[in-house]
């Protein structure tokens, strides 16, 4: 499955759930099944002049639970917006 097709609506991604606020953003895990283990992906939003913006990011780091997954995913959603703030949706 390739994680294009995942990560834009056509897998199924698991993100168990799990969704953090940081910094006025919102971090939500989109972890997916790869390989036998589960993808590291994720989504950063923030509702900037009335317009909730996306950022998408998907890592190379695969792990044998959703739950782990989608932990390490917030935490690198954490990371790029500490690194990169609004610039991230531009």
């Amino acid at each position: 499955m390739s994680f294009f097709k995942s990560l834009f609506g056509g897998g199924k991604p698991d993100s168990s759930g799990k969704r953090a606020e940081h910094k006025g953003f919102t971090i939500e895990a989109a972890v997916y099944p790869e390989g036998g283990q589960f993808q590291l992906a994720g989504v950063i939003s923030k509702e900037i002049d009335g317009t909730v913006k996306q950022h998408r990011y998907v890592r190379a780091d695969r792990f044998a639970s959703a739950r782990e997954a989608a932990d390490r995913a917030l935490d690198k959603g954490r990371q790029i917006v500490d690194e990169q703030g609004d610039k991230v949706f531009g």
